[in-house]
């Protein structure tokens, strides 16, 4: 097919997509598209790529980027504060009792160990640049309706990234396909830099869109648009799928399977039943790639996934890099280890012919920015956002296994990639995962209906839920509560 009948097919494809899935009964702020804005740049190239005033140096480009790319991004900022701004009392209020106070001390942590940091001006000028995630988390969690917002989330930027990935590499392969680094051998990255890249946006859309399936198909087939609804997520999680096989990238692969596969197993009736079988489940998937490592099977699952015993150079990577580590205790400083030159030349010595920027493993990053403190900050986090998912998902089961997945995902993730840095996909949903998980086990967010086409009908009502308060606040939808 020529590329500009290609490009017409998929942009009325797009637009179809976005025309099935509308959904009138719900009414989300207009300030939702900041955070669908800001992901489609981190899902896809900096502004100043696409506009071809910088060249496309790797995953880094998105943090350092150039004069246009941080005024796009101050832009943004500015925006996303002017609204919870707006927001004020709403935003006090969920600050002081919902989001989770470990993610605050990280933060805080993370501008503190810019003072011993040996850039401390540009340290200080990605900091600002990591408030963006949590400005945008906002944004989503604290809107009169967080999980019609989540939803809307998922599909504005599903609809666009995944469609123009997949025409990028088939019709524009000069912009679609790249040739890698590590080996020289051309890679699908569509929309991105980095295949790695294009399998981590994609496996986070593409969980999501798993949720809305598996939501939908457990509606009576009688209900109100279900099936165009149905079709446009199950459009787009075969969009996903066929991403994920192109982009040939392991960890987002296993973390989809993982975080899919959780979500199929919390559908059982037995887990519905028994909510705290949900800690053996996710401990299984634990224990098993543990013995994989501890026993040897480590090399045998790398190349029964297609990479070598030394997951593709990984391992010789962290072999190089942790004694190079500046404090142990506290790092070099906020996003400071690969500022150095010192860093980049011993590298080269170490590994020639191989520019690096991360460690390719999340917890190795924490360590060498922000020593053992952060690592355990950041472990903190994980048991911390892995209680509130439970809890979600104790009352509010197809939510709550979501918000579960991706806490599973993350934890993964970060094993061969660095997943726990600003202004990336994996940290925003991790972060939006259990930050929503928060909203939900207080109270806020589990008054919010599903659309027309995932409501159950017929349903009793209590009164509180349909006093005029509830209607005002949640568009005059009424749902049923779980008991806790």
């Amino acid at each position: 097919m020529n590329p500009t009948l290609a490009s017409l097919v998929y942009a009325c494809g797009i637009v179809g997509l976005f025309y099935l899935d509308r959904d009138k009964s719900i009414r989300t702020s207009k300030a939702l598209w900041l955070p669908v804005v800001y992901l489609w740049i981190i899902g896809s190239r900096p502004i100043s790529v696409w506009l071809g005033m910088a060249p496309p140096s790797g995953t880094d480009t998105q943090i350092e980027g150039s004069p246009i790319d941080a005024t796009v991004f101050a832009v943004l900022l500015v925006a996303a504060f002017a609204v919870l701004l707006f927001r004020g009392p709403r935003i006090i209020a969920f600050l002081s009792s919902s989001f989770p106070k470990l993610v605050l001390l990280y933060f805080v942590f993370c501008l503190v160990s810019i003072t011993w940091s040996d850039y401390p001006g540009p340290a200080l000028k990605k900091w600002t640049k990591s408030t963006l995630d949590v400005a945008m988390i906002l944004i989503v969690v604290t809107d009169k309706q967080p999980v019609a917002a989540l939803r809307r989330l998922f599909s504005r930027v599903g609809f666009l990234l995944l469609p123009l990935s997949l025409l990028f590499i088939k019709y524009y392969p000069s912009l679609g396909r790249l040739y890698g680094a590590w080996d020289g051998a051309q890679m699908n990255v569509g929309l991105t830099l980095d295949k790695n890249l294009l399998g981590l946006i994609t496996f986070v859309l593409s969980l999501g869109a798993v949720w809305r399936v598996l939501a939908l198909l457990s509606r009576d087939e009688t209900t109100p648009d279900r099936r165009r609804h149905l079709l446009a997520q199950g459009t787009l999680l075969a969009l996903g799928a066929w991403l994920l096989i192109l982009a040939n990238s392991a960890t987002s692969l296993v973390c989809f399977l993982l975080g899919a596969g959780l979500m199929l197993a919390t559908k059982l009736r037995f887990m519905r039943r028994h909510p705290a079988a949900v800690h053996a489940l996710v401990l299984s998937v634990a224990v098993t790639a543990a013995l994989l490592l501890l026993l040897g099977g480590g090399a045998g699952a790398a190349q029964a996934l297609g990479r070598n015993e030394t997951l593709t150079g990984r391992t010789d990577i962290w072999a190089a890099v942790i004694p190079m580590a500046s404090n142990p205790l506290v790092g070099a400083g906020f996003e400071s280890f690969w500022i150095n030159p010192s860093v980049h030349r011993k590298l080269w010595e170490l590994i020639p012919g191989l520019p690096l920027n991360e460690a390719h493993d999340g917890y190795l990053e924490v360590y060498l920015n922000l020593g053992w403190v952060g690592v355990g900050l950041i472990v903190l986090i994980l048991i911390d956002g892995y209680k509130r998912a439970v809890k979600a998902f104790r009352r509010e089961p197809a939510l709550g296994a979501l918000l579960l997945a991706y806490v599973l995902a993350a934890m993964t993730y970060n094993v061969t990639e660095a997943g726990f840095r600003l202004m990336e996909s994996c940290w925003i949903f991790f972060l939006l995962a259990i930050t929503e998980a928060s909203n939900l086990t207080a109270g806020n967010g589990a008054g919010v209906s599903p659309p027309v086409s995932e409501r159950v009908p017929n349903l009793p009502t209590r009164n509180a839920l349909a006093s005029k308060s509830h209607n005002e606040n949640y568009g005059g939808n009424v749902v049923r509560r779980r008991a806790i």
